[in-house]
């Protein structure tokens, strides 16, 4: 179900150039937008769960940067390079949401990873 929903919003994507979703993450898993070749992108996501999530950058040649702490209820704004995901990562017991909006690229992947 989930690799269809993935599949679905990736399509979706690439028909336009931009996107709105609700995401569920579930405990101790991570979202990833953008593990693949892209261009630039914009992601404005809010936290509509009542636990934080781990927001990062990770390119594709390796690494991480730009990690911040998204509190319960706070929005960020955050502005991806090419070839780099973000990465939404839940660390606590619970399942938890993020309002997203992406724009840029239309050519980004979508899934879900374990820690």
């Amino acid at each position: 179900m989930k690799l269809m929903m993935a599949a679905l919003a990736v399509v979706t994507l690439m028909a336009s150039c931009s996107l709105t979703s609700n995401t569920t993450i579930e405990p101790k898993k991570q979202f990833v937008l953008g593990n693949n070749e892209h261009g630039s992108f914009k992601v404005k996501m809010k936290n509509v769960s009542s636990q934080p999530v781990e927001v990062y950058q990770a390119p594709l040649g390796g690494g991480r940067h730009s990690g911040r702490t998204v509190q319960p209820g706070q929005s960020v704004t955050v502005k991806v390079q090419s070839n780099t995901a973000l990465i939404v990562s839940n660390q606590s017991t619970d399942t938890v949401s993020v309002a997203l909006k992406v724009t840029g690229d239309a050519g980004l992947s979508m899934g879900y990873n374990n820690k």
